[in-house]
């Protein structure tokens, strides 16, 4: 599910680390960000619309949508698509306005 190829972007993958979701461990790469290492597991939905709860995914890949809120090593509202995935970081879904879910 990773795009190895492209042909203007330039992937550099670190070394294959663990990050837990939602209390499951799940492996990527160190230096990607956490949205497209949960995309590459299979993780499509990221959060939730705040007033009609209509699922959100992996949407601009670069920090202007609000689509990849998540909790992050506790902090609430991270954006996951911009944000480095690091060895052993604990993210979690969130609902409305940082309630986790």
């Amino acid at each position: 599910m990773r795009i190895d190829k492209h042909p203007i972007l330039d992937f550099k993958r670190g070394k294959k680390i663990k990050f837990t979701f939602n209390g499951q461990e799940i492996e990527g790469y160190e230096g990607e960000s956490i949205a497209a290492a949960l995309h590459a597991s299979g993780v499509k939905v990221l959060g939730e619309s705040i007033l009609k709860h209509r699922p959100r995914g992996f949407y601009c890949a670069i920090g202007n949508c609000s689509s990849c809120l998540m909790v992050v090593d506790g902090m609430p509202n991270v954006k996951t698509c911009i944000t480095e995935l690091k060895e052993g970081m604990v993210v979690e879904t969130q609902k409305g306005k940082g309630k986790i879910v």
